[in-house]
């Protein structure tokens, strides 16, 4: 990427000179910029950190002690969260539905004491009530739940699909239902709801080498957007009527601008923005700066034109197709070799570029998606300007795997 501001191979090694490889690190000076960039498109709406993209404590305290505007975590895990608000951090969402039985009791157990700084739960199903209300004994606060509402798109008579497959909860009168039900509840409290348009927020629309389907993915994007704004207007509406709920969630990283454009909604989402993985590096309405990346140890020279680094295999999660595999980023101009990819015990990586690199030197490469890098290494270089400021542990370092 030929942005302003992004990194060079040289810099980085001058950076990392002392550090042995393998190695993660986050740019401070790129995510920063990022996270302005992200405020400036989410219009004057809060904006909720979801954690999964981080995966580190200090970085997810130091985002919200950057804008006032970063508001509230948005987690993925029940055990996640409970962990998270042990050590004092509030106003919680969790994202996902959760039957993890002995969590739900700790909550039931905290929820006197935590009272107004008790999570949010996620609930899609009358299933999902019966299960949180097992756990809850007499004394238990009531449990405070959102309901998440299908965002994805449904055309030609419902035939087709585009966006995830989550909630089962499409149609405003579907959202009431589910909201009287929880009104019947003396230990339940709806107080939000969200719905999250993957097919807008997670998928690239300017695909290189790919015109056709990106001028596809963008029609699809523009009907998406006005069809999801309408129906969520309407399902807002129709839920004020039966609770007065506090929060309205849409959104993602890749839809900032269209979902807090919409009145109804209160707040947005976004957590791969800080790190700019290589899943957003094509889309048409924003550029972000590479934020986060792993140096790689070069460890042999098959050839001309190749080296072979030590590691590297970090897959992302999803469909198994080229999107999924790991960015080459620096030294610029490296791919990988098609019939070996990014391996568990090595990756050669192909290009001119390779025959300017020793034996020791470091290549730098960019996990697909955000979060899951973290899952790789116990902690995180820091770099602005031209030195390491600081090395932070993720969730790992922390001794902590939710997923």
């Amino acid at each position: 990427m030929d942005e302003p501001g992004t990194r060079t191979h040289d810099e980085l090694e001058e950076i990392f000179g002392e550090v042995e490889a393998p190695f993660a690190f986050v740019d401070l000076d790129a995510m920063w910029a990022n996270a302005d960039s992200m405020l400036e498109r989410s219009g004057e709406k809060p904006v909720r950190v979801a954690t999964k993209s981080l995966r580190c404590r200090p970085l997810i305290e130091k985002t919200l002690a950057y804008d006032q505007r970063f508001q509230g975590l948005m987690t993925f895990t029940l055990p996640e969260t409970l962990w998270l608000a042990e050590r004092g951090m509030e106003n919680l969402l969790l994202a996902y539905p959760t039957t993890n039985l002995e969590a739900l009791g700790e909550l039931a157990l905290r929820s006197v004491a935590l009272q107004g700084a008790s999570p949010t739960l996620m609930v899609d199903c009358v299933e999902h009530l019966d299960i949180i209300e097992s756990v809850l004994g007499s004394q238990a606060s009531p449990v405070r739940l959102c309901i998440e509402l299908d965002a994805a798109l449904w055309a030609f008579g419902g035939r087709v699909k585009a966006g995830t497959l989550r909630s089962p909860v499409h149609s405003p009168e579907a959202a009431v239902a589910l909201a009287e039900e929880i009104g019947r509840r003396e230990k339940l409290e709806l107080v939000g709801l969200m719905a999250y348009e993957g097919q807008i927020a997670g998928l690239g629309d300017r695909i290189p080498g790919r015109p056709f389907r990106s001028r596809a993915i963008r029609s699809m994007k523009k009907k998406s957007r006005a069809e999801i704004a309408s129906r969520r207007a309407e399902t807002v509406a129709k839920i004020r009527e039966i609770a007065p709920i506090e929060f309205v969630n849409g959104g993602g990283t890749g839809s900032l601008e269209s979902t807090s454009a919409e009145d109804a909604v209160t707040e947005v989402a976004a957590g791969s923005g800080f790190f700019a993985p290589g899943q957003f590096d094509h889309y048409a309405a924003f550029t972000l700066r590479p934020a986060a990346g792993y140096a790689l140890p070069v460890v042999r020279r098959p050839g001309p034109g190749v080296v072979t680094a030590l590691g590297g295999g970090y897959l992302a999660s999803g469909p198994m197709d080229p999107g999924r595999m790991p960015v080459p980023w620096l030294p610029a101009g490296l791919s990988f070799e098609k019939d070996e990819g990014a391996g568990e015990v090595q990756t050669p990586l192909v290009g001119d570029a390779a025959d300017s690199l020793k034996i020791g030197d470091n290549v730098y490469l960019r996990h697909a998606k955000a979060g899951e890098l973290c899952e790789r290494f116990a902690s995180l270089i820091l770099i602005e300007g031209d030195e390491i400021v600081d090395e932070v542990p993720t969730y790992r370092g922390e001794g902590q795997t939710f997923l």
